[in-house]
């Protein structure tokens, strides 16, 4: 079987191309023509996702390729419909842009599976046997599952998942390469691992639940994320959390009007069963809090108020860490993974106040009212140690394409993964 060469050029096609040709062909392969140097990524994309469609068996990137210039053509040419052999330059990015495509395929195949398959508890084994593989003799993991939840306290996660015959379930990664149990955290990752979403008794129309296998793309993130820090060599002790539930509905599910009481006192009252990665993510942060890491990251998708903010080609991000905000996008900025702060101030914690509770869980309008995203930030600072010093939220808008588009193909992207391993990289 051939393989088809792939190579850059800042000219003009030229023969029977026409001179404004994206892609021309030769004996040798094929030409992306770079005429706008501004965009030349985003042309880059562009060329993988008309290449991919050609069904290649087998592409090799050849001649002067930058290692940003072969990514952008990885994360578009890479398609879980069309798997396709993807040979980078030999030179010396080739092991980095490896381990990057690792990390890529295997949270996009995570995200991409289908919900009969990805129980909550194939969720969290999943993850666990990928970073064991990675680091066998550094990472240890526990899984808590079921009714075991409920026993130690971990109301959200149990109660959201109850109403499904396949159990909720928290796991727990720990990372440690001293091997000294007594290594200080250095950062805690928190995942919604919200395996499918109906919505609950706040049911979603057909059309809105028919993605909602995407909806543990926060858990699939914060493990590639981890995962790839491993490869490139991370030396700081990092523990996971994953908080894995389905939300359906049945007579044993949880409904409006119940009342939730988190191990720290917080009280919440259900007013939307479609509100509920927040509620999985309170136990995780909670969770992460335990460990007294300095830096503590979630990651979920969220809200659709953060779509509606900033559209799907960016990830949403919100601290009450002014430093912290800062190192973010800039470390975002590093893996060129496109990520804008949206406002959370201290009192967004009580933008949904409830007349039986701490708290509410939303408001009891669709959407969340205005300001949602915010909002969803707001009620997850309740539960975040420090005032918030050192946590950072990232609601994932760009994590997942319902139909794909010219720049990026159906289903996960990915986006994310790199920013993460960054931050635990910069511990």
């Amino acid at each position: 079987m051939s393989v088809f060469n792939l190579r850059l050029t800042s000219e003009p096609a030229t023969g029977a191309w026409h001179r404004d040709s994206l892609i021309s062909y030769d004996q040798q392969g094929a030409l992306i023509h770079l005429l706008d140097g501004g965009l030349e990524l985003r042309t880059i994309q562009k060329a993988a996702r008309q290449l991919e469609a050609n069904a290649l068996n087998e592409v090799a990137l050849t001649g002067e390729w930058d290692i940003e210039q072969q990514w952008a053509f990885a994360i578009s040419f890479v398609s879980h419909k069309n798997p396709t052999t993807l040979h980078f330059c030999d030179n010396a990015d080739k092991q980095l842009l490896s381990q990057r495509l690792d990390a890529l395929v295997f949270t996009r195949n995570l995200v991409n599976e289908t919900p009969e398959v990805m129980s909550p508890e194939y969720l969290a084994k999943t993850a666990a046997d990928w970073l064991v593989s990675l680091a066998p003799t550094a990472v240890s993991v526990e899984l808590i599952l079921g009714e075991e939840l409920e026993q130690q306290g971990w109301t959200g996660i149990y109660n959201v998942g109850r109403g499904s015959e396949r159990p909720p379930a928290m796991l727990v990664v720990d990372y440690n390469p001293s091997g000294d149990a007594n290594a200080p955290v250095a950062a805690a990752l928190v995942g919604k691992g919200i395996t499918f979403d109906s919505g609950g008794y706040s049911i979603k129309s057909s059309e809105g639940m028919l993605d909602m296998k995407c909806d543990m793309g926060g858990a699939a993130t914060v493990t590639g994320g981890l995962g790839l820090a491993i490869m490139q060599g991370l030396q700081q002790r990092v523990k996971l959390f994953l908080c894995c539930a389905e939300n359906l509905i049945s007579g044993h599910a949880y409904k409006l009007g119940d009342i939730l009481t988190y191990k720290n006192g917080v009280t919440v009252e259900i007013v939307n069963t479609d509100a509920e990665g927040r509620l999985v993510l309170a136990d995780g942060l909670l969770a992460a809090a335990e460990t007294n890491a300095p830096l503590v990251i979630d990651a979920a998708t969220l809200t659709g108020a953060a779509i509606a903010a900033v559209g799907t080609d960016y990830n949403a991000l919100f601290s009450l860490d002014d430093e912290l905000r800062d190192s973010m996008l800039n470390w975002a900025r590093q893996e060129n993974e496109r990520t804008w702060p949206l406002p959370l101030e201290s009192w967004h914690k009580d933008k949904c106040p409830s007349n039986f509770a701490d708290t509410a869980n939303s408001r009891p309008v669709k959407g969340g009212g205005a300001g949602g995203a915010s909002n969803a930030a707001g009620f997850l600072s309740r539960f975040v140690a420090n005032d918030g010093r050192g946590w950072a939220h990232l609601d994932l808008a760009s994590a997942y394409n319902s139909g794909g588009n010219n720049l990026m193909p159906a289903g996960a992207t990915g986006q994310g993964v790199r920013t993460i391993a960054r931050a635990l990289l910069a511990q």
